[in-house]
């Protein structure tokens, strides 16, 4: 099997964050027995470690951390070793201060959480490195290296400072990227409201001012944070390629759409060696397995359709939500395994051993407060072994169906302030069309508005407000080639600038669409309309309406009532040789699967009645041979039909014909070649 990250694991990753210096020595021998019962492969440490392995300035402890490495050695299992810089100790807050992050109010934040950093200092990059450089010089050559863990989830919870340290930050980054002041003008039309500029220094971050302030240095701040972190993060990862070659530098992203808004994954999984992710059930009524599905999409184009890796999630409860549900008997076992039919090389948790002090203590773990005798202990030991079984997929790739295009840079620009409606929100927008895709049993891959889109047959773009002229004509394109595009309202309005796009809207989309959008006509709260389609057919909208003018397209849903009543909802379009549909209102997933069924078919995409509601079907292909997963959200036994035989790696049994899935099972099928 090649080594392919993390270094030196001959199966796939199982274990989580190990956290031995909150437990007396004592408890590290129990520790390392109960892993070996659980089939722990990896763990994570080192991530909060700073302070004990720099208890004063330029003095180190390392003997702590050398007893736990060796002994994890000793036993076999590999580490995944953090710099503990997102977390500076309490010394080096006394000594620079002034690299607390400040508030866009002027409040700057105090030691005693984690994560409060101003990017910027030199003070925090200069220890930060330091740091760094002595863990690789100890720890480069052991044994048990599988892996560097730079920092910790950048972003969370303080992605953007507001200091004067920042400021000249700010004014430097603006100079490269713009060249002069005019450069700055014309890109954020500082001619509006009188805010035009003469000199770089009269140039401050986006602090609250007491109105809207410019919406274009709005959103350079945010790319402007962004890359700030991200140059400390490849700063750490220099130092580790250059003492430590051979082992791979990862981060731990949050890729989910509804718990980080502040990193643009897409410029950051061009930098790591393993795209990693850290993944928590959002519990607000919703149905979590779906945005799970999404969030492993995700995370696995953000890596460019390579393997990547689960390094956090929960084996039960959170401890962050305003309610924390346990998961139910075999949820988490579904979880984990739904991650690596989506391509994860494994499955990691937070934590190991569950805290007993500190705001995570009721954070469920690997081995909770109840110990062994313990529902949730006998469900790790029992996916451990599963996890186990699955070796011989590591380095196979999970096969996409279609596409969604997603960009971090639109969804920061539509969420300014001053937009037609506040109840339009990009990320719904997305959870909506993925919902439909994923009841439709399609595996979807995410996209760059500008990547190459060639190898599907769909593609969706439900919330595309900021679409370069690039992006407008690699949709163009895609379409005249034979694609299937599906656009949703208020798209390609804007450039990267936020600067409409000159003529009617959608902007950059107007020729592959055929039509132009005279005015958009927001709904009230509580307001709907119906829209009238084929064979006296009625869906029910929301939120938003437009009057729609085609321009080449063929009208195939109407607005039957509301502002925009006779006017074109749904539109269609013959371009080259593939077709562009535009969806002008807000459908719901149930509403959306009528058009985007109308769209597959035009795609050459088959229905796929023969699978139940909530039973997922993943296939994986590589050299290690190709593997179907299917995934039972359901509390029914279900089947689902195979056309090709093979053998079910978790229970042994071989399959021909259909392939049995239990309720709440998960089942996983090495096709036979």
């Amino acid at each position: 099997m090649p080594d392919t990250p993390p270094h030196g694991l001959h199966g796939l990753a199982f274990g989580g964050d190990y956290n031995p210096e909150q437990w007396p020595e004592s408890v590290w021998q129990e520790d390392v027995r109960l892993m070996g019962e659980a089939g722990v492969t990896m763990v994570s440490v080192g991530i909060f470690s700073w302070a004990l392995l720099e208890p004063e300035p330029g003095a180190y402890d390392f003997g702590w951390l050398d007893r736990v490495i060796d002994l994890l050695h000793e036993h076999g299992i590999r580490v995944d070793l953090g710099t503990p810089t997102v977390v500076p100790p309490a010394w080096f807050y006394r000594a620079h201060p002034d690299a607390l992050p400040v508030s866009r109010e002027g409040v700057r934040y105090a030691f005693g959480s984690r994560g409060a950093i101003c990017h910027s200092s030199p003070a925090y990059r200069e220890a930060a490195a330091r740091i760094t450089t002595e863990l690789a010089r100890r720890y480069a050559t052991h044994p048990a290296l599988a892996m560097w863990h730079v920092h910790n989830e950048y972003g969370v919870p303080v992605s953007a400072c507001y200091c004067d340290t920042c400021a000249a930050h700010f004014r430097r980054w603006l100079e490269a990227r713009y060249g002069s002041v005019e450069g700055v003008n014309e890109a954020w039309g500082t001619a509006f409201w009188g805010q035009h500029y003469t000199a770089y220094d009269q140039i401050d971050p986006p602090r609250t001012a007491p109105t809207t302030g410019n919406p274009a240095q709005q959103l350079d701040y945010r790319r402007f944070a962004d890359a700030t972190m991200r140059e400390n993060f490849v700063s750490e990862r220099d130092i580790l390629h250059r003492l430590s070659p051979g082992i791979p530098v990862t981060t731990n992203f949050m890729t989910a759409l509804s718990q980080c808004d502040s990193v643009d994954y897409w410029a950051w999984g061009r930098e790591v060696d393993l795209v990693t992710n850290d993944h928590y059930l959002i519990t607000d009524g919703r149905r979590t397995h779906v945005n799970l599905a999404m969030a492993a999409d995700l995370t696995r184009s953000v890596a460019g359709g390579a393997p990547w890796l689960l390094l956090e999630h929960s084996t039960s409860g959170v401890n962050w939500q305003p309610r924390n549900p346990a998961k139910r008997p075999g949820e988490m076992a579904r979880n984990s395994l739904a991650h690596v039919a989506r391509g994860s090389e494994g499955a990691m948790f937070f934590q190991w051993r569950q805290s007993r002090r500190g705001a995570e203590k009721f954070h469920s773990s690997m081995l909770p407060h109840a110990g062994t005798d313990s529902r949730v202990w006998r469900e790790v030991v029992r996916l451990g072994a599963g996890i186990g079984s699955l070796a011989s997929i590591r380095g196979t790739r999970t096969v996409p169906d279609v596409a969604m295009v997603w960009d971090w840079t639109s969804w920061w620009a539509q969420g300014l302030e001053w937009r037609p409606s506040e109840d339009h929100d990009a990320r719904e927008r997305a959870d909506s069309f993925y919902e439909t895709l994923y009841d439709r049993h399609l595996t979807v891959d995410f996209a760059h508005p500008e990547a190459d889109l060639s190898a599907y047959p769909l593609v969706v773009v439900p919330a595309l407000y900021l679409a370069t002229e690039a992006a407008g004509d690699n949709l163009r394109r895609y379409v005249e080639n034979g694609g299937t595009l599906v656009v949703s309202y208020f798209s390609g309005i804007v450039d990267e600038h936020d600067a409409v796009h000159p003529g009617a809207y959608p902007g950059a989309l107007r020729d592959v669409l055929g039509l132009t959008v005279e005015e958009w006509s927001p709904l009230g709260e509580g307001e709907s309309v119906r829209i009238a389609g084929p064979r006296d057919a009625s869906l029910t909208a929301d939120v938003w309406t437009e009057f729609v003018v085609p321009r080449g397209a063929q009208t195939v849903w109407t607005y039957a009532d509301g502002p925009a009543a006779g006017g074109p909802a749904v539109t269609r379009h013959r371009l080259g040789k593939g077709t562009a549909w535009y969806v002008s209102c807000r459908l719901d997933a149930v509403a959306l699967d009528t058009i985007l069924g109308d769209a597959c078919e035009d795609a050459g995409i088959a229905p796929r009645t023969e699978l139940a509601h909530d039973v997922e079907v993943v296939r994986r292909r590589g050299d290690g041979g190709e593997y179907l997963f299917a995934i039972n959200h359901t509390e029914h036994d279900t089947k689902v039909p195979l056309d090709t035989p093979g053998t079910e790696l978790l229970t042994g049994e071989r399959t021909v014909g259909h392939l049995p899935v239990p309720a709440g099972a998960v089942r996983a099928v090495r096709l036979d070649a």
